[in-house]
């Protein structure tokens, strides 16, 4: 009897052990699952459209994207097309978010100035590469919702103001990098101004017709403006949407 007691014992105990297994290595899949998502969109995405960026593919391959859509959306995070986070903003499509962050030409360790930080997905890209990132958004429950966003997953070298992005951040300027996720009709001589010497900025410019245009500060303080490719982005509102319609 006592033997017969002492196998039930263990049958229950080999069983219960299998069922713990079973949920860690469903959990472990859940995960896997996002990860190799996310390994397919860089490599089908983006380097095979020729980003080669060592530092860009690698924060591309780290940041869970899923993590900064809607909850609705996490099956479609690593598709490649923009997605809508709220109030009429999108999450860029990856594509885009590796190639402007690959012009600015990082090396690691700079100060990083974003206008429109969105769903934070863009700056959360950058903080894998550089020391500061500085990031404002004019719509301020977006903007905080990226800033729990940030404090939740542990990224703590970005810096979250809520406001118009339009004059920058002249108190923390120069900035190594400039990066605007939102549409002026015309560059922002704030921004210009905040720019490092040998520093860039990449931008969409346009109202009807939008541009990638590639800002480059020569070491003569000297401006060169590169257009670099046509985008469509949601337009820069505020003070830049004011100015537009005046001139």
């Amino acid at each position: 009897m006592k033997q017969t007691i002492r196998f039930i014992v263990l049958v229950v105990s080999f069983n219960f052990c299998l069922s713990c297994n079973g949920q860690k290595t469903s959990h472990i899949d859940s995960q896997d699952k996002y990860e190799t998502k996310r390994i397919d969109m860089v490599k089908h995405q983006i380097e095979q459209r020729g980003i080669k960026d060592r530092l860009v593919l690698n924060a591309m391959k780290k940041v869970p994207r899923h993590q900064f859509v809607p909850a609705y959306l996490k099956s479609a995070a690593y598709l490649d097309r923009p997605l809508p986070i709220g109030k009429n903003q999108t999450i860029s499509q990856p594509y885009i978010v590796a190639f402007m962050t690959e012009q600015l030409g990082l090396k690691g360790g700079e100060k990083i100035l974003e206008i429109g930080t969105g769903s934070g997905y863009q700056a959360a890209i950058l903080s894998e590469i550089v020391k500061e990132v500085f990031t404002i958004e004019i719509i301020a429950t977006l903007g905080l919702q990226a800033k729990e966003k940030f404090e939740s997953m542990g990224y703590k070298n970005i810096h979250v103001k809520i406001g118009d992005g339009y004059q920058g951040l002249p108190d923390e300027a120069p900035f190594d990098g400039i990066i605007v996720t939102a549409a002026p009709g015309h560059i922002p001589q704030p921004l210009i101004d905040q720019l490092k010497i040998g520093g860039k900025m990449i931008i969409p410019v346009g109202i009807n017709y939008q541009e990638l245009i590639l800002i480059t500060k020569d070491k003569n303080n000297k401006i060169k403006k590169k257009p670099v490719l046509p985008v469509r982005f949601v337009p820069m509102t505020g003070e830049a949407e004011k100015k537009d319609k005046k001139n």
